[in-house]
């Protein structure tokens, strides 16, 4: 994981150098796909709403066995997806087998086998060198025809995803003049894609980002059994070795390179087996350089951790490390750390809440930091901003808490007239018993024998009472008032 940089999704590479063999551009153009989808997101902000139907396309590309490729981004929230390939006259509805949001990438399967008559399916290439070019196909808006354009490799690095705003992978820099177009694109060299099409820099000119193959046969190995689980996570915090007094102090070697290990985060895979101030300095037969990155291939560099996102749950990670002056191989499974899960955009399915005599209360999450930052609330947030993004940091949930409960707004009504005090602050109990999340809140609530609600924040001393059988009714009265379906059927959680 690393902090967040803003980038807009990818479009269309703009048609300035055409394929420079026919031939090879009338097979290829067999095997990339328009894609039309019709998506309803749901309301952070009033949970029980959805967003507004839109309707966006994007491109896909077809692989083996009917798969259809694109990103996570292109049919995120999606109710209705048809799909089009080159000198076809009808579109074709299609399904999501899998997606994976922390990679932005899915996998759609058309429901009609016509669909796929006289059409190409695209091998895998390796990672295109730097300087060398590749050859970005989609459709841009504005037009159905399909569009070739040229860009050069210009970096390879591991850098932030935009759709899920939180998970670094390795990414492929492209050189290449952008408009606002599609996502989900193959580019092509040698006539085989070494990459996906999916995000531009915000800021600056002709940058854009290819998801490489590495990432790619992540995800299809990933789905091989039927379902997709994600990316595991080491789970540390690291400190470069460059400091000759701190590696004279800690005995370090001067031919060992490596970086010093500051934090181990509650849940990752390292938890339980590397310690604050060991200096790892090699994985898997790799040697870590003192900024704490391995050679990838002959031209590249990444972060040593690049080398554990390429595993799945369960395959082993190979350390070797200075501990206490002593030299010592650390071997441990790679696991997914379900406690990032909160830090990603989420989609596809509702928000979580509670409503409580027209309080509502819902897991602290990005989708509601956005919409509290776009509604310019200020009370409440520093507790907020502090709790979102040190909550895994400062191992807040040591104590139980799975999930941090915050009281964001309050649908006005006599019941409540007084709680204004106690928004945007964290819920800390009821009737004295600690909340760990929202599923829990819920039991709680439920299981309540006395007449009074009685409610603790966090950092405040008061609490707030609210009268049980008044509740009942305000609610009632609330739901009538704010129009609000369903108020009786609220998700039940996991």
């Amino acid at each position: 994981m690393k902090k967040n940089i803003l980038f807009l999704f990818l479009s269309l590479f703009v048609v300035s150098n055409t394929h420079s063999n026919t031939e090879d551009f009338e097979l290829i153009r067999k095997g990339v796909v328009q894609i039309k989808v019709y998506s309803q997101g749901f309301d952070a902000f009033s949970p029980w709403m959805s967003s507004q139907l839109r309707q966006s396309t994007g491109t896909g590309f077809l692989i083996e066995k009917n798969k259809i490729l694109t990103n996570a981004h292109v049919v995120s929230n999606a109710k209705y997806i048809q799909v089009q390939r080159h000198n076809q006259t009808i579109w074709y509805e299609v399904e999501i087998e899998h997606i994976a949001h922390d990679c932005d990438l899915a996998m759609l399967k058309a429901k009609d086998p016509a669909f796929y008559e006289d059409a190409h399916f695209f091998e895998f290439g390796d990672v295109p060198a730097l300087n060398s070019p590749v050859n970005v196909v989609g459709y841009p808006i504005g037009g159905d025809r399909i569009s070739v354009s040229r860009g050069i490799v210009s970096r390879k690095e591991q850098s932030t995803y935009a759709h899920s705003q939180v998970d670094s992978h390795m990414v492929i820099q492209v050189d290449a003049a952008i408009n606002p177009g599609n996502s989900g694109g193959p580019a092509i060299q040698n006539n085989k894609v070494v990459g996906v099409a999916f995000q531009v820099a915000a800021r600056g000119e002709n940058i854009g980002y290819l998801i490489p193959v590495p990432v790619v046969n992540h995800f299809l190995k990933d789905i091989t059994d039927g379902k997709y689980d994600g990316y595991v996570e080491m789970g540390v915090r690291t400190q470069n070795s460059f400091s000759q007094p701190f590696r004279k102090i800690k005995k370090i070697p001067e031919e060992v390179g490596g970086v010093f290990i500051t934090k181990i985060l509650r849940g990752g895979s390292a938890f339980g087996f590397l310690q604050k101030d060991d200096l790892v300095y090699e994985i898997d037969g790799l040697a870590i350089g003192r900024n704490g990155t391995v050679t990838y291939d002959k031209d590249a560099r990444v972060d040593f951790v690049e080398i554990v996102d390429n595993k799945h749950s369960g395959e082993m990670i190979n350390l070797k490390v200075i501990r206490n002056g002593s030299a010592l191989e650390v071997n441990f499974p790679a696991k997914r750390m379900t406690e990032f899960d909160y830090l990603r955009h989420k989609y596809d399915e509702p928000f979580e809440y509670v409503l409580l005599g027209g309080l509502l209360f819902q897991p602290i999450s990005r989708d509601l930091l956005q919409e509290w930052t776009r509604n310019n609330e200020t009370q409440g947030g520093s507790l907020f901003l502090y709790r979102m993004f040190y909550f895994i940091e400062d191992d807040l949930g040591k104590e139980g808490v799975t999930e941090d409960i915050i009281f964001y707004r309050k649908l006005a009504h006599p019941i409540n007239s007084m709680a204004g005090y106690y928004l945007n602050m964290i819920l800390e109990s009821v009737d004295d018993i600690k909340i760990k999340n929202i599923k829990h809140l819920r039991e709680v609530l439920e299981a309540s024998k006395s007449s009074f609600y009685k409610l603790k924040f966090r950092e405040l001393n008061t609490y707030l009472i609210l009268k049980k059988d008044s509740v009942k009714q305000a609610d009632s009265e609330i739901k009538k008032i704010y129009q609000i379906e369903n108020l009786s059927d609220l998700p039940k959680g996991k």
